[in-house]
């Protein structure tokens, strides 16, 4: 059994994470910690605490009080919030991670950290994108992904602390609500298309970008922090994808179970300025070559098993199973 504590729980990631994280290592074994109280399954299913990670007394002190061994660092803020607040994206995305990597250093913790497609930018090649490769990005928050990679390796380097990474592409999922990034109309969509049959998308038509569904972003996550280290030759911000998706594309999928939906474009000038700053597809051979990283949920799958989920929210996610 591991402990390990996981900060921003409550998000994306986190509520599948955790739950996850439980099934392995045990429920008292898993913190969750969040700057928002937890209610519902995360809050039932094992311990929880509010944490505020801008505070590093307190994480600090959330670390040693539940002996935590591995840390998975998930508080942050995403693209588009990021872009219209970069002070307060700097503040939390760096200076957090700084506060988290100190106390890993202190407490002989490991760390993961999730990174994203946004490290890239327009002068990286963009199909495919290699694992090691220019990233020059244009958004605050590929900024702050790009100096969070740089910092977890140099703490590696300089301190010993095994900072772990991935670089997700756009993660979907049906058990929390999109949190301000620039993929998220690959979530909002499939509530649209349950609930109204139509969906107004905020990114053009065929603006292709990598994407994965969330049971598999926890799967990559897990299987990485349990990876043989020596087999680690980049140990931080690994590549990993499952597919390239068009919001056309993907509406077209969704008709294949609802054959009335109807997609409708009203682009965002930010978001997509983001979108095409973004690699078409990237090379995740890396990930595959030093653990092993295999997707499980190709398009096909993830539509189904989504529309299923949306319309029967109560039914249990099979996300280690698949």
């Amino acid at each position: 059994m591991t402990r390990i504590l996981v900060t921003g729980g409550a998000g994306q990631i986190g509520s599948e994470l955790i739950p996850a994280l439980r099934g392995v290592h045990g429920e008292a074994a898993v913190l969750a910690t969040d700057v928002k109280p937890f209610d519902g399954p995360l809050a039932e299913g094992g311990p929880h605490r509010t944490l505020d990670c801008t505070d590093a007394a307190a994480v600090a002190a959330a670390v040693a009080e539940h002996r935590a061994e591995v840390v998975y660092h998930l508080a942050s803020i995403l693209s588009a919030k990021a872009e219209a607040n970069p002070q307060k994206a700097w503040q939390i995305n760096m200076g957090c991670l700084y506060d988290v990597l100190e106390v890993a250093r202190e407490a002989g913790c490991a760390v993961f950290v999730p990174s994203s497609i946004a490290a890239f930018g327009p002068s990286t090649p963009a199909d495919p994108t290699p694992q090691d490769t220019l990233q020059r990005p244009t958004s605050m928050y590929g900024v702050t992904k790009v100096a969070g990679e740089l910092l977890c390796d140099y703490y590696f380097r300089r301190y010993g602390v095994d900072a772990r990474g991935l670089r997700y592409p756009g993660l979907i999922s049906y058990s929390a609500p999109a949190g301000g990034g620039t993929t998220d109309y690959a979530v909002e969509i499939f509530h649209a298309a349950v609930a109204d049959g139509r969906y107004t998308c905020f990114l053009s038509a065929h603006t292709q970008l990598d994407m994965m569904y969330m049971p598999d972003a926890v799967r990559a996550a897990m299987e990485l922090m349990q990876a043989d280290a020596a087999r680690l030759a980049h140990r931080n911000a690994f590549n990993v994808t499952a597919m390239q998706l068009t919001p056309a594309g993907l509406a077209e999928e969704i008709r294949r179970h609802l054959p009335d939906f109807a997609i409708d474009y009203d682009v965002d000038p930010v978001r997509q300025s983001i979108a095409e700053s973004w690699p078409r597809r990237i090379d995740d051979s890396a990930a595959r070559r030093e653990w092993g990283w295999q997707p499980r949920y190709d398009a096909a799958a993830l539509v189904a098993d989504m529309l299923a989920h949306i319309a029967a929210p109560d039914d249990a996610h099979p996300v280690l199973s698949r």
